[in-house]
């Protein structure tokens, strides 16, 4: 595989969203517990996660994530990605608040809320490679969500890559053609 650019999509893949999610349930009235359980019985039923705040009948906190969220094998993959030449960079269905946050990090291309767009709208991915730069084959895309992030990348044209971990990640089941990944560490060896 001739990678040149890896991108990640942002929750669950880079940043640990535990502590966003504990913070909005705190916001909320809601215990942690209550929160997440909700959240997985949505997405244990095909459902937006939005629809967790209706269910327990109150107004959707803004998200925020914080430096801290980041998880541990995160800064380590993105430092020997980038030392092995890869252009790395990131995208999501986020607030534009979120750009400005994580830019401190990693290549920042968009947001859902700036472009206008969502995964897994085919046209948000259409984005990603016109804002790359370069043709689908040669970008590899990380994410949890095999709905919203590797079947999506993988119909862009590009290489998706699963990573099992946050709810999404452990629910759903990559195709075959996915690379499949248990941590960032293995990230930068999955290429070939």
């Amino acid at each position: 595989m001739a990678v040149d650019v890896v991108v990640f999509d942002l929750g669950e893949t880079l940043i640990d969203e535990t502590a966003m999610w504990t913070r909005a349930a705190q916001v909320a009235g809601v215990t942690p517990f209550t929160l997440m359980g909700v959240l997985g019985a949505t997405i244990a039923e095909g459902r937006h996660h939005d629809e967790t705040w209706e269910i327990l009948g109150v107004d959707q906190p803004a998200a925020t994530w914080d430096d801290d969220d980041w998880y541990e094998d995160a800064g380590p993959c993105l430092e020997r990605l980038r030392a092995e030449g890869y252009r790395v960079c990131a995208v999501g269905n986020t607030p534009q608040f979120v750009e400005e946050q994580v830019g401190r990090r990693i290549e920042v291309l968009g947001s859902s809320e700036r472009w206008g767009i969502a995964k897994p709208d085919p046209a948000f991915f259409e984005r990603v490679v016109r804002d790359v730069g370069v043709e689908p084959a040669k970008i590899a895309y990380v994410g949890d969500r095999v709905d919203n992030d590797v079947a999506p990348a993988l119909a862009a044209g590009m290489i998706a890559v699963h990573i099992k971990r946050g709810p999404w990640g452990y629910l759903q089941e990559p195709p075959a053609e996915a690379i499949r990944i248990s941590s960032l560490d293995e990230l930068p060896g999955a290429f070939g």
